[in-house]
């Protein structure tokens, strides 16, 4: 299993790179950033970990630029603690969202827990599932309404099988985010938020309007 790297701090990149090497995970750096998706094309990675504040571009820039070729999950590390950076990594496509300093056993129990969940998901029973005039393709990431598709990452697309699996019934926030993440306390109850109004909005851009129904203090329902 091969996981980037895009931090320019070399002490903390050493560090993180023999603690994955220990987890059997083989982690390499980013050495030139102007040239950031060389590497990322050249290495072909499993997983990103990118920080905000780079040399050059930041890291919302490149994770825009991996988005534009690949549903690869990425993990924002970043001692920013405002909650629009989180909102706005979330916004870019990542995964999930990491403060510094952190504690390198939940950084760990975070990767491998996206690590399964996306590698492991083609085993998943519900590849294709049909809602109202669309299709939900589960296997390409993908939802197709006549002539408009739209792509969703991982996190979005575990979420919408979750509730598809569940249509008519509210499906409840601890169990989405336990679902999505392992254990619900290394994750926020924001993220969740902005993953499924990202989602809905997708939704909502190729007529699938209310298609998400949020039940105030229970969860979420797939609605036809």
């Amino acid at each position: 299993m091969k996981l980037l790297i895009i931090e320019d701090d070399s002490v903390l990149m050493d560090e993180l790179t023999a603690r994955f090497k220990e987890w059997d995970i083989d982690a390499f750096g980013i050495t030139d950033f102007n040239d950031v998706m060389n590497d990322f094309i050249k290495h072909e990675p499993e997983l990103v970990i990118v920080d905000i504040t780079l040399p050059k571009y930041d890291g919302f820039y490149w994770c825009r630029m991996i988005r534009n070729v690949s549903s690869v999950p990425i993990i924002f590390l970043s001692s920013r603690d405002h909650p629009a950076d989180m909102v706005m990594s979330m916004q870019m496509g990542a995964d999930d969202y990491v403060q510094k300093p952190f504690n390198f056993e939940v950084l760990n129990a975070k990767v491998q827990a996206l690590l399964r969940r996306t590698y492991e998901y083609q085993h998943k029973e519900i590849d294709v599932f049909k809602f109202r005039d669309a299709v939900f393709d589960f296997k390409k990431l993908t939802v197709t309404a006549g002539d408009d598709v739209i792509e969703l990452t991982k996190n979005e697309s575990y979420i919408l099988s979750i509730l598809s699996q569940n249509t008519g019934d509210s499906v409840s926030r601890t169990e989405i985010i336990e679902s999505l993440w392992d254990d619900s306390k290394f994750i926020s109850d924001n993220t969740l938020t902005v993953n499924v109004n990202r989602l809905r909005k997708k939704l909502e851009s190729i007529g699938l309007d209310h298609a998400i129904v949020t039940k105030t203090g229970i969860g979420y329902i797939l609605k036809e």
